[in-house]
């Protein structure tokens, strides 16, 4: 595994347990390059998915995305990382129990939309102006109104 702070392969696991929603493995570890200490999850993959881009482009499914996404619409939010692996894992589960290989960026988007709604506003605002391809501040009101609202309008979704 990759060190996050000097990107040396050489690391060392120092403590390996199971997460709460028993999908995963937390491991402890230690670079043996820097001594920078970092926590890793670790899972089993059911199978293997395919996104299907709204330009009819396919690509394998990456957890590792889906988590990018979501930690960077949670930057400097104080949620705990327990909560996020849980949100991410539940995710992925959903979309494992469609029961299809393919699934579309518009689904993904919608279970990440549902998803920090229900973990942090903000977050789920931050994400929905990426995925709805917000382009001007009448947008974001538009959707703040929405969400006041209770959600009656919908905003359509552009990919990537």
């Amino acid at each position: 595994m990759r060190c996050p702070y000097c990107g040396n392969d050489d690391t060392q696991v120092k403590d390996s347990r199971p997460t709460e929603d028993s999908g995963a493995i937390r491991r402890r570890r230690i670079c043996n390059g820097c001594g920078g200490r970092f926590t890793t999850f670790e899972r089993v993959q059911l199978r293997d998915l395919t996104v299907v881009k709204k330009s009819g482009r396919k690509v394998p499914f990456d957890r590792e995305k889906l988590a990018r996404s979501v930690y960077t619409a949670l930057r400097k939010r104080s949620v705990e990382p327990e909560r996020i692996e849980r949100m991410i894992s539940g995710i992925v589960r959903q979309l494992e129990s469609l029961g299809d290989v393919e699934v579309t960026s518009d689904q993904i988007g919608e279970y990440v939309m549902d998803g920090l709604k229900g973990l942090d506003d903000v977050a789920f605002v931050r994400f929905a102006s990426v995925y709805k391809n917000f382009s001007a501040a009448d947008d974001f009101r538009s959707f703040l109104a929405e969400l006041a609202n209770g959600g009656k309008d919908t905003i359509q979704a552009d990919d990537d």
